[in-house]
């Protein structure tokens, strides 16, 4: 009896190894995603609420824009603007036009980064569409705004006087939630295209 008793012990103390693993498995991309935009890791930009109190600066920056869409996802999607010159400091707005080029219905949500990923601290984002999950209805375009400004403190840090050009780079995909299939209607989100 000891000996089966220690091997349900043994069972039992994998079984709740395995899961724990699971879990934190689980649990490791948004706890990434947390970090990354509190500390601006790996390009990731800040996100800040408004504030008219920061200087700004005759120090210049040229932001670049860049726009993916996930493989299968029916639509368009590019900034309408590709690049824009900024002085340190000063909060820019600009847009990015999606288009659902399919017969039905999308629910799609974006991920952002920016490159140099050194430059990630000192991008910080005001507003952004990719906050919010984005439907579009069958043949809808929206132009999405971001707003943002480049922080006038990198000017102090003489190791970042070698960025003159910041990418702002997104990817769209097709979002599987629980919020989407409400903003659908409760209809499954198809991404897929078929039909149009």
């Amino acid at each position: 009896m000891r000996a089966f008793d220690r091997n349900a012990r043994i069972a039992w103390s994998l079984v709740a190894v395995v899961g724990g693993m699971l879990a934190l498995a689980y649990a490791a991309v948004p706890l990434y995603e947390i970090f990354c935009k509190a500390t601006g890791f790996a390009g990731t930009p800040q996100i800040v609420a408004q504030d008219s109190e920061r200087p700004i600066l005759e120090r210049t920056v040229t932001v670049r824009f860049d726009s993916n869409i996930e493989s299968g996802l029916p639509w368009r999607f590019q900034p309408v603007e590709r690049e824009v010159r900024v002085k340190l400091g000063e909060e820019k707005l600009v847009f990015f036009r999606a288009t659902n080029l399919s017969q039905q219905p999308i629910v799609g949500t974006a991920t952002y980064n920016v490159t140099p990923e050194t430059a990630g601290p000192w991008f910080d984002k005001v507003q952004c569409f990719c906050f919010t999950e984005q439907l579009l209805k069958p043949g809808q375009s929206v132009d999405m705004p971001v707003v943002f400004f480049v922080d006038p403190a990198m000017d102090k840090d003489r190791r970042y006087d070698n960025i003159r050009t910041i990418t702002l780079s997104y990817t769209f995909f097709e979002a599987k939630t629980a919020r989407a299939k409400t903003l659908l209607g409760g209809t499954p989100a198809n991404g897929s295209g078929k039909g149009g």
